[in-house]
Parts: structure tokens; sequence; C-alpha cells
């Protein structure tokens, strides 16, 4: 079916102006599908109004910083029509405060390029959502981690005593958390903003996860306002930063002006060059928003510490609840299995674990490579 066009969206200049990380850098947007559609409205607040749509279709809008755009309007969101007349938040300009707006749609989760054989390609739809601007910094997690500890949390006690989560500075991704003091951080956050918090000890989610570590269930109320651990589709579209099937969040090739990895696996699309934070206090952590952000305006999607996602990891073949499977807002096998699943690469991990759609996994552990983010719902 030929592609048609509809007429520009323009004029947003308020967008930098207010918040640029809103439109993600991108001032302009255009709308494009198997119809010609009709935009009746472009609201202050982010909301696209247009009609003429085919119930069901797919229709992408697409962005440009600069125009003329010519061949660089690049994907912004993918969105499958409800109905003739459609109304889609597309950017918010009053996102809460250091989080960034993920637009609703689909989007191809999984890899196209290098045959990764646990991360098979297939279209998944996730709802809006806001996601953490930067990781989890070392002063965010310590001023947090006081209120918590003075309202009856309880954190890992390691093998040295009580656990105190690591970072090299005060502007550095916190690191040596693992996945369950990260939920019951993302709880105590919750709270301390007084939103309801989405971490749970039983199923009827009467009991806020407050304490407890391995071996303890966890259930999610996504009903929730509260902040919590990104879904692995919801990471993935964030990564992506409206990209379509590329490595890396700005394009099929890395190096270290881009992020910070370790540089020289080999690979043709790792192009190198001198590690800079790879010298002076161990770990070689970078501070956050260190490298330029991607579409979305989020940094360190690839590089730094590795960031934990609420599901369960599992390869093919993917039970059910996989985001591999596709469908809508997929969070996850139910489990218990063994592994969580970390997404984006380390400072110490060769730019293969960068890319997009690489998935590891481990169980819980602390390191000093692993951090984490938080999203909400909206």
């Amino acid at each position: 079916m030929k592609i048609k066009l509809n007429a520009l969206i323009i004029g947003l200049a308020l967008l930098a102006a207010n918040h640029p990380a809103a439109a993600q850098n991108a001032q302009f947007f255009r709308l494009v599908g198997p119809t010609k559609t009709t935009i009746t409205k472009f609201k202050a607040d982010g909301t696209l109004v247009w009609s003429n749509a085919t119930p069901g279709a797919t229709y992408t809008v697409q962005a440009v910083s600069v125009l003329p755009g010519g061949n660089n309007w690049v994907t912004y969101t993918q969105i499958i029509a409800g109905g003739s007349v459609n109304t889609n938040l597309i950017f918010a300009s009053t996102p809460p405060a250091g989080m960034a707006l993920i637009p609703a749609g689909a989007f191809t989760i999984g890899d196209t390029l290098d045959g990764e054989s646990d991360a098979l390609p297939t279209s998944v739809t996730v709802s809006a959502f806001y996601m953490d601007v930067n990781l989890v910094s070392s002063n965010q997690w310590a001023a947090v981690y006081s209120y918590a500890m003075s309202h009856g949390y309880v954190f890992y006690q390691g093998a040295f005593g009580p656990y105190v989560a690591g970072g090299k500075a005060a502007n550095y991704p916190v690191e040596m958390v693992d996945w369950f003091d990260c939920v019951k951080w993302s709880n105590a956050r919750s709270a301390q903003a007084g939103l309801t918090p989405v971490y749970y000890t039983d199923a009827g989610f009467s009991q806020v996860f407050t304490n407890g570590d391995y071996g303890t269930t966890v259930y999610a109320n996504w009903g929730a306002s509260g902040y919590r651990l990104p879904t692995e589709a919801e990471w993935e579209k964030a990564a992506r930063g409206g990209l379509s099937g590329q490595r890396f969040p700005w394009g099929n090739t890395i190096s270290e002006s881009q992020a910070n990895y370790y540089q020289g696996s080999g690979e043709p699309y790792d192009l190198g060059g001198t590690q800079i934070y790879g010298t002076g206090a161990y770990p070689w952590t970078s501070p956050v928003g260190s490298f330029p952000a991607n579409g979305y305006g989020l940094n360190d999607m690839a590089g730094n510490v590795c960031e934990w996602c609420w599901d369960w990891y599992s390869g093919p073949p993917y039970p059910t609840g996989s985001p591999y499977l596709g469908g809508t807002d997929p969070r996850g096998p139910v489990g218990p299995l063994s592994d969580r699943v970390l997404r984006g690469g380390a400072w110490n991990i060769n730019a293969d674990i960068a890319r997009c759609a690489f998935r590891f996994n481990t169980s819980f552990v602390a390191t000093y490579a692993i951090g984490f983010r938080c999203v909400r719902g909206l």
C-alpha cells in the first residue's frame, strides 16, 4: 500500500523553550500512514488529535529537529489507530522532575542485525510511561535511603555487615545494588513523594515490600502511581529512542564519544577510541548524563552501568508473558525463575553487550557494574 503523508506539524519552538527533553530535541513532527489523516488539534500539553484514520492500522509519528527534514526524519513512535478519530499524548510539557515521557506505541523488540538467539524480533505495543532521564545517582540513592531507614525499611545485610550502596561520587550512578534493594528503594521513593508504592509481599497488595531479599516473592500493583523498575519491553522501547532496528540508541556503530564502555571488542561496529573515564578511582563509571541523550532525551541507555528490569529472564521457547511473544504491555514470565533481566551494558563490558537488543541476566546480585533507573505510569 502506498504511504501517504499529512501536513507537517510545525511551530513547536515552545517545546525547546519550555522543556527540551519533552520534544526529545525534535521540534517538528509529521504523521505517516496508509491513509491521509487530518490533524485537528495539537494541544499545549502534547496531545495530538487526528482523524480520517483506519481503525486497527498502524501510523508512524516521525520527528526532525530542522526543516526541511529531507531524509533526516526518524520514527518517534508508532500508533495503532483505535478509531477514525484518535487522541494520543505525543510528548509531555510538564513531566515529573527528572523524567521524560516515553510515548505509547508499537515497536520491534529484539535483534534484526546480529542473530541473537534469545532476542527474536517481534512487534510489541507499550503504553506511555515516564522514565528517569538519568541513572539513579549515588546522592539520589542516599537521600531516599535515609528516608527509608527512618521508616522501617531493611536493606540487604551482606557478609561485611549492613549493606550500603556504592557510587564513586555524588553525581555518579549508584552501583552495588541488588534487585530486591532497588525494588524496596523504589517503594521508599514513592512513599517519600506521596505516591502509592508499586511493590508488595502479598497478592492483595496490603503489605508494602519494605524488607526481605532472596526468597521473597514480590508482587507488582501495575495500577499504582509510584516508582518502579521498567519492564524489559519498556526498557528497550525507551533505549531505542524512536529509532527502529538500530544497534545502539543513536545508530549502528559505537565509539567512546558516545558511551562509557570497554572498547576493543573487535566487532566492526565498535569504532573504539580511548576510554574517557578509564583511569583514576575504580570503578570507571562516568557522571550521569555525560554523553549525548537519545531521541527520547534519555542518558546512558548504553554503557556506564547495567540496568535492572522487572522481568524474569527466559530464552526460547518463550513462556507465557515474555515480550518476545508480542502483545500489549508484556511484563515477563510469571516465575519464579532463577534470574532477572539486565540491560544496557557497562563501563567494563564490551560493545556487543551495550546494544539495544542484547539481553543478559543474573540472580539478583550486587556488583560495581549494575545500577538502575525508575519509571512511572501515567
